[in-house]
C-alpha cells in the first residue's frame, strides 16, 4: 500500500482550512485516512502550520511521500533537508 502526506479540505465555502493527513494514495482527498499528523490554515495573516514532527517523521521515515504542497510545509518547518541537486 502507497502511502501519501497530502491536505484533505475543511472548513466552509471560501474559508479553507485543511487538515495534513497520512492516506492511502487510491483514497478520495476528504475520503478516509490513516492518521492525522498536523494543520494548515491558508486564510491567516501569516498562514498557520501546526505539525505533530514526531509523527511526520515516522511517517517519511516508513516510505510515505508527501504532495508538492505538503513538501513545501515540511520544508520550512525543517524536516525535510534541501533538495537533491540534479546536473543536467
Amino acid at each position: 500500500m502507497a502511502t501519501k502526506i497530502r491536505l484533505a479540505r475543511a472548513g466552509a465555502k471560501k474559508r479553507p482550512f485543511y487538515q495534513i493527513v497520512v492516506a492511502d494514495e487510491r483514497s478520495r482527498r476528504d475520503g478516509s485516512f490513516i492518521e492525522n499528523v498536523g494543520t494548515y490554515d491558508p486564510t491567516k495573516n501569516p498562514a498557520v502550520v501546526k505539525l505533530k514532527t514526531e509523527k511526520a517523521a515516522e511517517w517519511l521515515s516508513k516510505g510515505a511521500q508527501p504532495t508538492d504542497t505538503v513538501r513545501q510545509l515540511l520544508k520550512n518547518a525543517g524536516l525535510l533537508g534541501k533538495e537533491p541537486v540534479v546536473a543536467a
